[in-house]
């Protein structure tokens, strides 16, 4: 009976625990475990056009992550190949991708794999489980969305650049058009203003001089 009690007294100990306030987990550098090493999509796998402007290895993704038990948001800053993990949750990003300057309308995206360990049902074990696999985008996000009770998951920014994105195909043109008329990249001088036949102001032509040798005046 008094062992009975303890226990009873323990577990009251442990649901009081529960219910107080934790911090978040932290954010972690992590490789994907091992249980879902199987699940992630190759290299092949991502759009293989993606290696105009900056290369894929030095695009950086910013993803924020909402978990919406306890509505704490963050900023995962990622680039690709690489996983963050939060608590149960791990993020890979496979690649990003932006639109270029002068394409409309504008978009930015990244192509995510998420993560669970969750067990969904209670006669299941505790296992990892693949939640999403495919592209988010920043403007258009319910094109495709992160479908989870707990987790969300969304593309804030992918930080790349384009060759010649200072200026749109059209600019360049006319800048080219202005440098051959030019000849040397400075702007044509106006031509000259024709001469005026009889002008008052004009100043007077100079008297010739007399020859050297011409005898004196008596």
């Amino acid at each position: 009976m008094v062992r009975l009690r303890v226990w009873t007294a323990l577990l009251v100990l442990s649901a009081l625990a529960g219910c107080k306030g934790e911090p978040a987990p932290e954010t972690q550098d992590t490789g994907v475990p091992d249980a879902i090493a199987g699940m992630q999509a190759g290299p092949a796998q991502v759009a293989r056009g993606a290696q105009i402007g900056t290369p894929n290895k030095d695009r950086v993704a910013t993803l924020g992550v909402l978990n919406k038990r306890n509505n704490l948001t963050q900023n995962l800053v990622m680039k690709p190949g690489e996983s963050r993990r939060i608590g149960n949750l791990v993020v890979k990003l496979s690649t990003c991708e932006k639109t270029l300057p002068w394409e409309h309308p504008q978009e930015e995206g990244a192509f995510v794999q998420v993560f669970v360990e969750e067990r969904r049902s209670t006669a299941e074990k505790l296992a990892w489980h693949k939640v999403f696999s495919g592209w988010l985008f920043k403007n258009n996000p319910a094109a495709n969305v992160v479908e989870h009770p707990v987790y969300d998951v969304w593309v804030k920014s992918c930080a790349m650049s384009f060759p010649g994105e200072e200026a749109s195909p059209q600019d360049a043109a006319s800048d080219s058009s202005a440098r051959k008329a030019s000849g040397s990249g400075k702007s044509p001088e106006p031509a000259a203003s024709p001469s005026v036949s009889a002008s008052p102001s004009a100043a007077p032509a100079p008297a010739a001089p007399e020859p050297a040798d011409a005898p004196a005046a008596q």
